[in-house]
């Protein structure tokens, strides 16, 4: 029998909303080390209240598990919580992270950094807009046999039915200008456009992920000028993304033609704040972000605590797909990386839970009857 035993409790402190705005974000290189540096994490703009543009849609799965069906009237939606990393080019994690999921059946999604398949020799191929060609804030893929080989165990992530999104290229964050939440559609354009010509290259040397196959993604550090970046999303094909900040875990909304599926801001319970759910703006709270894993355990815990009050909040409220955003990283002692994949091992084998991607929740919500969705969409956001 499936077991559970946490507490939580929840007040939000408005202070937090300045000290988020000055957050950090830092991408692993492909090894798993910390890469450069990034700019600060801003707040991403609230999801709007009300749906706009035309729903997108993807193709229906091959297989069906049990959960994929519409719901019967009156029953609650499963609990859906969502594994995403960045960067996604870490072998050691994704060997740590794939006989996890399998073990508790879950799939998780990758969000790729496309100069990730770029080797080290190749480098001045890609130019990010507005910058020298060559040059990209997390660096490039290593070897060209470094970069096989990552071709290689994301192939075995694909068969094992995780997904892989795009985090798009060159990771320019504020204070790299012109950093992503300045670019035009255009610019938008030229990095997306950029992006899937590293991964036809990539897929003449053997990697299996089909363009069509990459759905969305998560912008560099959150930031981004919507506006602007949607319409070349949409316009390569690209049906959801995940880079706004909701207050809570919220549903899933349309904007401007493209599934929103929101960070959630949540209270981090050993500290009494608002914290972004995501494992450099909660390492940020907790030391500024320094190179010291504290007390033994420490930081794993608070991190695991507060996963386990935001999913309970999600679970016996709203149930809105729980979004765990983080990295394949080792910051803090791997304090980070060791707390996802307890929850992980924690939460995907409990009853009325299923640890998805993105691409399987949209197919599910194809499923349901639009009103009930309406409706889930418009409960309050869960707030541990």
């Amino acid at each position: 029998m499936k077991r559970w035993g946490w507490l939580t409790t929840g007040v939000a402190l408005a202070l937090t909303l300045v000290v988020l705005a000055v957050l950090g974000a830092q991408e692993p290189r492909p090894g798993g080390s910390p890469g450069e540096v990034a700019a600060p994490l801003p707040i991403a703009p609230r999801v709007s209240s009300s749906p706009s543009g035309p729903t997108p849609s993807v193709s229906p799965p091959a297989t069906s598990p049990k959960w994929m069906r519409r719901m019967q009237p009156g029953e609650k939606p499963p609990q859906f919580v969502l594994f995403s990393f960045d960067g996604a080019a870490s072998k050691a994690h994704w060997d740590r992270v794939m006989p996890l999921a399998k073990q508790v059946d879950a799939h998780v999604t990758g969000l790729l950094s496309g100069v990730y398949l770029v080797p080290d020799a190749d480098a001045s191929t890609y130019a990010g807009p507005g910058h020298r060609a060559g040059y990209s804030s997390i660096g490039f893929g290593g070897t060209r046999e470094e970069v096989a080989a990552r071709i290689a165990y994301l192939n075995d992530a694909l068969a094992a039915g995780h997904e892989i999104g795009t985090h798009y290229n060159g990771h320019y964050c504020v204070g790299d200008e012109p950093s992503v939440g300045r670019w035009s559609t255009a610019e938008w354009d030229r990095e997306l456009d950029q992006f899937f010509e590293i991964l036809e290259k990539a897929r003449e040397q053997g990697f299996r992920l089909e363009p069509s196959a990459v759905r969305g993604g998560r912008t560099p550090c959150l930031e981004g000028d919507w506006a602007q970046a949607f319409p070349s999303m949409r316009g390569h094909g690209l049906v959801y993304d995940t880079s706004h900040v909701s207050l809570g875990v919220s549903w899933p909304a349309v904007e401007d033609g493209i599934w929103e599926f929101p960070m959630p801001e949540v209270r981090v319970p050993a500290l009494g704040r608002q914290v972004v759910m995501m494992d450099f703006n909660l390492w940020y709270a907790l030391n500024g972000a320094k190179d010291d894993p504290g007390p033994p355990g420490e930081y794993t815990q608070v991190v695991l605590d507060t996963y386990r009050s935001v999913y309970l909040a999600a679970l016996n409220g709203n149930r809105a797909p729980m979004v765990v955003g983080n990295h394949f990283n080792e910051w803090a002692g791997g304090a980070f990386s060791q707390a996802v994949e307890r929850f992980m091992g924690e939460v995907c084998v409990r009853e009325e839970t299923v640890c998805a991607t993105y691409t399987e929740v949209i197919q599910w919500m194809q499923l349901q009857d639009p009103v009930v969705l309406e409706q889930l969409r418009r409960m309050p956001a869960a707030r541990n």
